[in-house]
């Protein structure tokens, strides 16, 4: 059965799109089945997965309303792992799903009958707590939290959290947070250390070992339709992330040293 996390941050431009594509991808070339749900109607990370947006004939949003099933808008990345795809249609899932039963777990009920065929599902979401954000936490197992180290993400990881203990509370009692990840981080800012090391003591070891640096190649690498653990493995950006797969494993993969 496969382990669910959604990566999420309700502020934007932290990353959260590469670190699930990336993720997805060391992941699969760890060996392990992967589903990647892109649940943000911008379509980053199916573009930034090789699947053209703009061409796919089904998405996640028909799945969520119910008009087509899972296999008729799974796609297969070449980099070996499958993607719920999304484009601009996307956006109006919101709106629609607010007259629908059971609106806030449509996700979890659509994931349910396949996720004996996956190791790890996760969900890139939308930079607010939207409706679609509520799907992917009542769907999720768990939940990633990319993150600069800056004054202002703090702010933003404080609602959060609020966010997902609310969830907790009220919708899914077995969400938790698995990881804060710091994302973006240059050692030499004085500030980012300091914040770093603030959470380091707050969270202590929900907040993971490795470090993303800035990097180049990790941003490159979108505008050629592959994950930066592929564009260029040798990149300080890729090993970064190949490193958070393996340190994701090892933590949820303790006792079957797969």
């Amino acid at each position: 059965m496969a382990q669910v996390f959604c990566i999420a941050n309700q502020k934007g431009g932290v990353g959260k799109t590469t670190t699930a594509v990336n993720l997805s991808a060391a992941l699969a070339l760890r060996g392990r089945r992967v589903l990647l749900i892109d649940l943000d109607p911008q379509g980053n990370g199916t573009m930034g997965c090789g699947i053209d947006k703009r061409e796919v004939d089904g998405s996640v949003y028909e799945l969520l309303l119910g008009t087509k099933h899972f296999s008729e808008v799974v796609r297969r990345a070449e980099t070996g792992f499958d993607v719920l795809p999304a484009n601009r249609e996307l956006s109006g899932a919101e709106v629609e799903l607010v007259g629908l039963k059971e609106r806030d777990v449509r996700l979890k009920n659509a994931l349910a009958p396949v996720l004996d065929q996956y190791d790890y599902v996760l969900i890139d979401c939308p930079p607010s707590l939207s409706m679609l954000t509520l799907n992917a936490l009542c769907a999720a197992d768990g939940v990633i939290i990319p993150m600069q180290c800056e004054y202002f993400a703090l702010e933003g990881l404080t609602d959060l959290v609020g966010s997902v203990r609310r969830v907790h509370s009220d919708k899914n009692a077995g969400l938790r947070i698995i990881s804060i990840l710091r994302v973006m981080f240059d050692p030499r800012i004085t500030l980012q250390q300091q914040v770093s090391e603030q959470l380091k003591k707050h969270f202590g070891d929900k907040v993971f070992n490795t470090i993303i640096p800035r990097n180049v190649r990790l941003a490159e690498a979108p505008s050629y339709g592959q994950p930066g653990v592929i564009y260029d493995r040798s990149s300080k950006g890729a090993k970064a992330y190949t490193a958070f797969a393996d340190e994701l494993l090892e933590r949820m993969e303790p006792k079957t040293g797969r």
